[in-house]
């Protein structure tokens, strides 16, 4: 650390440092195993929403066994496609836990695409059958493409099935997925075809605090997990009914939202994905359970993920320094 100085990290310097998705869940395993006993700070995060269906957050937590404390400033612009412009941009500020004063800011939409779906696995490796072998994507974006990602390294994910409302962006995906992974990706006409031919469902469009969902009950098999990273955006109250085991990731954030205007006709969890780690509250009992995470994206994911990059970047000599 340079007395007087921080470490800007742009998105490039980011993905420099190398951090692979593997370690990305080992943190977060750790942080959630934190959080389950009580031993972290994570406030529900208070937003502004200047444009329909978007938002900017601030997403603080403090993480003592990690010694990571800070701050995540991300936006969520569901048009931005039309301008050619990501759905989420980000910047993480970390402080020093002993002092306050900032070390770092670094670009957070490389963090937060690798840790959304780093916590879906995780909640999957709690959650879904171990043998997992089948993928629906619904949503062939950034997250769709992360989520492959983070699925495959801690299940034996064989064939993805893919769906986009548009044809254009689900082509490529196909495409891009199976040069990627070297695996079978079959993009589909409808919704459906890929929920019901799926062991692991996950839905990444658009969060929208008045959605028009698609999935119906009877879709999710039985014994499927699925995680919704857009909220219940593309779930009908019948099919969440449906669900056996539904958690979150932060019980207090689940009822922030509800009190916000979202979830409203979705189920009350029954634990949070830090219960399950640290071993509170049961995972997955049987196998025809079908199960759901529906998780809010917490700073604790990021503040695991972002000291990790921090700390790296140090080591190899990554960023730029600048006077505070």
């Amino acid at each position: 650390m340079h007395a007087g100085n921080l470490l800007y990290l742009s998105r490039a310097d980011v993905e420099a440092v190398g951090l692979d998705m593997t370690t990305i869940i080992e943190r977060l395993e750790q942080a959630f195993r934190e959080k389950g006993e009580g031993r972290v700070e994570v406030p529900p995060k208070p937003g502004i929403h200047p444009v329909k269906d978007a938002f900017i957050h601030a997403m603080p937590a403090y993480i003592p066994a990690m010694r990571a404390a800070g701050i995540k400033w991300v936006s969520g612009y569901p048009e931005n496609y039309r301008r050619n412009l990501p759905y989420i941009n980000a910047l993480i500020i970390l402080n020093d836990p002993e002092t306050g004063m900032p070390i770092a800011v670094m670009d957070g939409a490389w963090i937060t695409a690798k840790r959304t779906a780093a916590a879906t696995a995780l909640a999957a490796k709690y959650l879904a059958r171990p043998d997992s072998r089948t993928l629906g994507i619904l949503g062939c974006g950034v997250q769709g493409r992360a989520h492959v990602e983070a699925l495959r390294a801690l299940f034996p994910i064989e064939r993805v099935y893919a769906y986009d409302i548009r044809p254009e962006a689900q082509a490529a995906y196909v495409e891009e997925i199976r040069a990627q992974h070297g695996i079978d990706v079959v993009g589909v006409s409808f919704p459906r075809q890929a929920v019901e031919a799926s062991d692991i469902v996950v839905t990444a469009g658009p969060i929208l605090k008045e959605p028009n969902p698609t999935i119906e009950a009877g879709w999710l098999a039985e014994g499927a997990f699925a995680c919704p990273v857009d909220f219940d955006s593309y779930w009908k109250p019948e099919a969440l009914a449906q669900v056996d085991r539904y958690v979150t990731d932060d019980l207090e954030q689940y009822a922030y939202y509800r009190k916000q205007g979202y979830f409203q006709h979705a189920p009350t969890p029954y634990a949070d994905l830090g219960d399950l780690v640290a071993g509170k509250q049961p995972g997955r009992q049987t196998p025809r359970e079908r199960t759901m995470a529906m998780n809010l994206g917490l700073a604790l994911e990021d503040m695991a993920t972002a000291v990790e990059v921090y700390r790296r970047a140090l080591e190899l000599g990554v960023g730029t320094w600048l006077p505070l």
